[in-house]
């Protein structure tokens, strides 16, 4: 009988499967599309405080995700990275003196920090000046951090795997019975699991898992953010966090090289939950947010691409979609000493690790969790860099100097030093296998598939990676066919 049945691959799930198994649990974790598939492959791309949920006086959020903000910089350095914010002052908007003091606020509430605090910046001059529109004169910078998501998601479970978890994709659990000393899970494998103890990191379909194990009690609300990619709109490394006139926030943030990431919207969300769209007024609101703001308009000519996702919030009966609390709630069924099910909603990316530790804070109450809080100090698959990871790119070009910059510096922040594993003693692009485009030769995606639980074209370029966004259709094609021919077991 396994400790834990974990439902659900997005970053809760693998994050609370990554530390039960690190204290030594027997856990298996089913997800019944590919990890990080739906809400924790379509965020914003940000380990973030979250500036404007002090104006909704979730202050106990916000220090929680300041310190893991650095928490996740220290253990996972190659998939997060810091990133300066400018945030322009409108004088139709929030006056400058609530600006300066919630920057304060952010700057002190997370405790020890290693990122550069907040400044006044001039929006006249470089790399600002052309950019913004010249009524935009002064306004601030602080810092905050870029996260690659899908990657946090699979690096977790990865770990879970490597410390004795049973990771499963495509592996839907379909029935759930309570029996006298845990439960038994149907699965769609057609196997059935006994586990002493479930936890529901469903998202959208928490309800319906809850359900499913006799709690037909509704918390969800779900609501839709979506984003656009588009062209490049501006030099620098910077990102910029424009005010709009309803009182929410849009991003405009530098994206893959070539492109700009925009997003986010607030939309309650009524339809297919496996295909969350974006809807032309969510295009619409994100083009009208950034050209209140942008030199040059952006326009739809400017999209490349589009994603939604869903978030699964926990229902606290507030008016506004973009103001319901983006903190997790566990909710536990376990009436009578039964055993238990545990539902968590809501979270962010960026407090996932902390909601693994109090997940099994609230399962301790029912079977055995030993050993101590360990995943604050352990570096994620890839993280573990002693001299950080400049230091890191500067070594790989002295061992792989035949490797060209761009693709050294992507390779080094998806793999971290786990690139090693399988470049190997590689001397040149001849030992990397067939290209399969740009820079993705078939070496890369074997990996992926044997050690990443890649299945798909879709797994390795859009949640792996993001080189989706720059191979051509004909060069996905070639890598569809790939995964057919080398692995047709997937299929």
């Amino acid at each position: 009988m396994q400790d834990i049945l974990v439902i659900g691959g997005g970053v809760n799930g693998a994050g609370i499967a990554r530390d039960a198994a690190g204290r030594g649990l027997a856990v298996t974790l089913v997800e019944k599309d590919d990890l990080a598939a739906h809400t924790s492959s379509a965020s914003t791309k940000l380990v973030h405080g979250g500036l404007r949920y002090l104006e909704q006086y979730e202050f106990r959020l916000v220090r929680e995700a300041l310190a893991e903000r650095e928490v996740l910089l220290r253990i996972a350095p190659h998939i997060v990275w810091p990133l300066r914010f400018v945030l322009p002052h409108d004088a139709g908007l929030r006056p400058r003196w609530m600006l300066r003091v919630g920057l304060f606020l952010y700057d002190r509430i997370g405790g020890k920090r290693t990122l550069p605090g907040s400044r006044g910046v001039d929006l006249s001059k470089p790399p600002h000046g052309g950019v913004l529109q010249d009524r935009l004169k002064r306004g601030f910078e602080y810092s905050d951090c870029w996260v690659e998501d899908s990657r946090l998601t699979v690096l977790n479970a990865m770990d879970a795997s490597e410390r004795g978890a049973d990771i499963r994709t495509r592996t839907e659990c379909i029935a759930l019975e309570r029996i006298a000393d845990g439960w038994h899970a149907t699965l769609s494998s057609g196997e059935t699991i006994a586990a002493r103890a479930v936890v529901n990191a469903a998202g959208p379909w928490m309800d319906d898992v809850a359900a499913m194990g006799g709690v037909n009690e509704a918390h969800l609300r779900l609501v839709k953010g979506s984003h656009l990619i588009v062209r490049r709109q501006f030099e620098g490394e910077q990102a910029y966090i424009f005010q709009n006139g309803d009182g929410r926030i849009c991003f405009a943030i530098p994206y893959e090289h070539d492109y700009t990431l925009i997003g986010t919207t607030d939309q309650l969300f009524e339809g297919d939950r496996n295909d969350p769209e974006i809807s032309a007024r969510e295009q619409t609101y994100l083009l009208d947010a950034v050209n209140e703001y942008f030199a040059d308009p952006v326009t739809p000519d400017d999209i490349v691409s589009t994603y939604s996702g869903i978030r699964p919030l926990y229902e606290d009966e507030s008016a506004s979609n973009s103001t319901v609390t983006r903190d997790y709630v566990f909710a536990i069924d376990a009436a009578d000493g039964a055993a238990p099910l545990l539902s968590v909603y809501g979270g962010k990316i960026t407090t996932y690790r902390r909601l693994a530790e109090h997940a099994l804070e609230k399962l301790a109450a029912h079977l055995t969790v030993s050993g101590e809080e360990w995943t604050g100090n352990a570096p994620l698959p890839g993280g573990r860099m002693p001299d950080g990871f400049d230091a890191f790119v500067a070594d790989a070009a002295r061992r792989y100097p035949w490797m060209g910059p761009r693709m050294r510096l992507r390779l080094a922040r998806a793999y971290g030093n786990r690139m090693h594993r399988w470049l190997g003693e590689t001397h040149g692009m001849a030992d990397l296998g067939a290209r399969m485009g740009g820079d993705l030769y078939a070496a890369e995606l074997a990996y992926l598939a044997e050690h990443e639980f890649a299945r798909t074209a879709q797994d390795a370029l859009w949640r792996r990676s993001k080189l989706g966004l720059h191979l051509t259709a004909g060069e996905i094609e070639r890598v569809e066919r790939w995964f057919q021919e080398q692995y047709p077991d997937f299929a």
